[in-house]
């Protein structure tokens, strides 16, 4: 764990990261949590709540817009994953932060937080915002029979999105071009 870590803190704070302003976008940030469990590295996911006027049921990473409150992006996906899932901040490392990611309908402009945490964890969800918390191991999701290029639907099939399949579920959307960068990073560094 130690040298993942290292790794990947250092790939971080070493490269150019995108950052995007555009005051015609609402901010928000996710958390993308890493954790170490029956020997091997995995992400922790959530199904959105059904409930949702955005994304509703979709797999995500916990975050959501940022509030007045928040002095950075860091601060709103830590905030957010607190009140979505009741992780606690202190028991998340910050490793950096990925490229600042625009949504393609909802008018979001993401900042992913990338982060260890500890496992296992006490987690709480809050059954307003979420209607399941999911593991996948890193593994899975590099997996030749994971990814896949079809139609968005969300863009009536006029383009080309990523999915991932993994246990019956699907990523897709902002999360899968979020996921896309992470687990290029995670190649490079070869961890």
């Amino acid at each position: 764990m130690h040298t993942m870590k290292q790794k990947l803190r250092q790939y971080l704070s070493e490269r150019d990261r995108l950052q995007i302003i555009d005051t015609t976008l609402t901010s928000a940030a996710v958390l993308i949590p890493i954790f170490y469990f029956e020997g091997e590295y995995r992400l922790l996911l959530t199904k959105r709540s059904d409930t949702l006027r955005d994304h509703r049921g979709q797999i995500s990473f916990s975050g959501g817009r940022c509030e007045t409150s928040d002095k950075s992006p860091l601060e709103t996906a830590l905030r957010e994953s607190w009140e979505e899932i009741g992780l606690d901040p202190d028991v998340v490392e910050v490793l950096g932060a990925l490229d600042d990611r625009p949504t393609m309908h909802t008018n979001y402009l993401i900042t992913p937080i990338v982060g260890v945490i500890p496992w296992p964890v006490e987690l709480s969800i809050d059954p307003v915002e979420v209607a399941e918390i999911i593991t996948v191991p890193i593994s899975t999701l590099l997996a030749d029979d994971c990814l896949r290029q079809e139609d968005d639907p969300v863009n009536d099939g006029t383009s080309e999105g990523y999915f991932y399949y993994c246990d019956r579920k699907i990523v897709w959307g902002a999360t899968a071009r979020i996921l896309t960068q992470f687990l290029d990073i995670w190649r490079s560094i070869k961890v």
